[in-house]
């Protein structure tokens, strides 16, 4: 579950809708091929094709009953229109962070920054349908668990 109550956009009034929307229409501004989106109240994700790699991202959902929605910043007790107020901008300021996240990846690989396949790794669609980032990730974790060594962090560098 992400964390509810999310800092960004955490006033916006943009709806779920419309924030997939736009990021259907940006991805295919820059050359997406296919799209598709698709949520529940766990989680949503938004999937997309371009330069013969499919990409995915999932949105983790908190959910209605989570006990952040209770209380206000204050420490007050929410009422039940105020929790559902609350929850409802913790999914319309998720929505709204992956817009930004998707169109700053685009934009530094039309910009040249990095590359495709580079900004985009964790999320590549692999043949089992899991991503790079669901399967490199706990290995990552077992290399560092296990002690293998790290290369400096500056060339010549120790450690």
């Amino acid at each position: 579950m992400v964390a509810p109550g999310p800092k960004f956009a955490n006033k916006t009034d943009v709806s779920p809708e419309k924030s997939r929307g736009e990021i259907e229409r940006l991805v295919t501004k820059y050359g997406a091929t296919k799209f598709v989106s698709g949520w529940e109240q766990a989680g949503a994700a938004v999937l997309f094709e371009m330069k013969g790699r499919r990409i995915r991202f999932s949105l983790p959902m908190p959910t209605p009953d989570d006990r952040v929605f209770k209380r206000d910043g204050a420490g007050r007790s929410r009422n039940a229109a105020q929790q559902r107020a609350a929850y409802e901008q913790a999914i319309r300021s998720s929505w709204r962070a992956l817009v930004l996240v998707i169109k700053a990846k685009l934009e530094a690989v039309e910009s040249g920054i990095t590359t495709f396949e580079t900004e985009f790794l964790a999320h590549i669609v692999l043949p089992g349908g899991g991503t790079v980032g669901e399967w490199a990730v706990p290995q990552i974790a077992a290399a560092y668990e296990n002690g293998v060594s790290l290369p400096p962090l500056l060339p010549g560098g120790q450690g």
